[in-house]
């Protein structure tokens, strides 16, 4: 079976060091669809069987490209390995998976950078965005757990008042975790709902207000005109809020999220990223795509269905996943 080396992610049996081990062990698992078209394009090269040369370099791209890595992407890492081929630097498979690695990581490391939650005098509001069937209610749920943990006070906000069944979600997350959620009635105006949450959690001295938002195709104008409205109402009352608008990203749609984060970076100038559903898909490359195309932060990724499989983002811990067999 081929091997990529040791992950630096892995450490000791037991302690902390084994506990890191088992997170990494469950991304690995989680990008194995999306790593197997990866590995492929090396496994003859690493056997001894295949020399680096254009026709890799081919190979490589096509298997970058049915990753969903995304033409503007690929192109950036098959020039960089060109140009180490150039300069006589990838002689052998282990530099060539080493600069592999190198390039793909490379594109990700700009937008590592983790969800920070100041203290301003007032709650640190959140607002997420995204599609039906993204995994924004459940991203909410887990996320709320995660700042639990870190010993902070949580609300949310049902700003989803079209579907009845989100706000059911949204409350038995609340119940789970011990967070108060803010509701009204089915087709209730959304931005009222967020508005009084707001008051609500800056009146308890709340430090964190997660708000969801209805579910919307990013091609629906109208839909996305409510959601400039929200975040106009919550800066009418104060202009640094929401402090992070979330998008959340079904990793299984490939490029169609990249259409996806366009439209609603357009329209709320979106302030992080959350990819979801990794462990399911072998479009998972989409990461990639986005991270080239828009540079905004990948905040979190998402790998299972348990509250620790919300992950957050570490550029160079993905791709050794992606590698790792």
């Amino acid at each position: 079976m081929l091997k990529f080396g040791k992950s630096s992610c892995s450490e000791d049996e037991s302690g902390p060091g084994a506990e890191r081990s088992g997170l990494f062990s469950r991304l690995k698992k989680g990008l194995s669809k999306t790593g197997s078209r990866l590995r492929g394009g090396v496994a003859a090269l690493a056997a001894g069987n295949r020399r680096v040369d254009a026709e890799l370099l081919e190979d490589i791209e096509t298997r970058l490209l049915s990753a969903d890595v995304g033409l503007e992407a690929a192109d950036q890492v098959i020039a960089g390995l060109q140009s180490k081929l150039d300069r006589r630097r990838l002689s052998d498979s282990g530099e060539f998976v080493a600069a592999l690695k190198d390039e793909l990581t490379a594109i990700l490391a700009p937008c590592e950078q983790p969800l920070q939650v100041t203290s301003t005098g007032r709650p640190f509001v959140i607002l997420m965005v995204g599609v039906n069937g993204a995994g924004k209610t459940t991203t909410i749920g887990k996320l709320a757990r995660r700042l639990r943990d870190e010993g902070r006070s949580v609300m949310l906000a049902a700003g989803d008042t079209f579907r009845a069944a989100a706000v059911e979600q949204l409350q038995a997350w609340g119940e789970r975790n011990d967070v108060p959620v803010v509701a009204q009635v089915a087709g209730a105006d959304s931005a009222a709902v967020i508005f009084d949450a707001w008051q609500s959690a800056r009146a308890k001295e709340i430090d964190v207000l997660i708000a969801d938002t209805a579910g919307r195709l990013h091609t629906r104008d109208n839909l996305m005109r409510e959601l400039e409205k929200i975040v106009r109402v919550l800066r009418k009352q104060d202009e640094g809020i929401p402090d992070e608008i979330l998008l959340v990203l079904d990793a299984a749609t490939g490029q169609n999220a990249v259409n996806q984060a366009e439209s609603f970076h357009k329209s709320t100038s979106l302030t992080g990223i959350v990819l979801t559903k990794l462990d399911g898909t072998a479009k998972g490359g989409v990461v990639f795509a986005i991270a080239k195309r828009f540079g905004i932060p990948l905040r979190f990724i998402g790998i299972g269905e348990q509250a620790s499989d919300l992950r957050p983002f570490a550029a160079r811990e993905f791709v050794e996943a992606l590698f790792s067999d």
